[in-house]
């Protein structure tokens, strides 16, 4: 309850924001793209794309997020990933994610 989104989404009913679960979810695709290819420090993440995003149950204070990310394809740099976040065991948001990487 002490992330200050909390207070304004929504009053009286806090929950997180759906834009933040999907960042959080593309970060950790983009963290797995890095070490899984090896790709440096060297580059900066560009977030290119998101289909299919369906939010399933409210995320509340207390929470926790376990975010798995398999990844589909990876052509010509853009890499594509199915992800799922969960608290406990049911779903909580899934979407398809794409990203690609670029010099610094």
């Amino acid at each position: 309850m002490n992330e200050p989104f909390f207070q304004g989404h929504f009053p009286g009913h806090p929950i997180m924001p759906g834009v933040l679960i999907i960042e959080a979810m593309a970060q950790v695709g983009g963290i797995f793209a890095v070490v899984s290819d090896k790709l440096g420090d060297d580059k900066v993440t560009y977030f290119t794309g998101i289909d299919k995003a369906k939010f399933r149950k409210p995320v509340v204070p207390g929470d926790t997020l376990r975010f798995e990310l398999e990844l589909q394809t990876c052509r010509r740099g853009i890499y594509c990933f199915t992800g799922k976040a969960y608290v406990d065991d049911a779903l909580a948001c899934q979407a398809e994610l794409k990203a690609t990487f670029a010099d610094r």
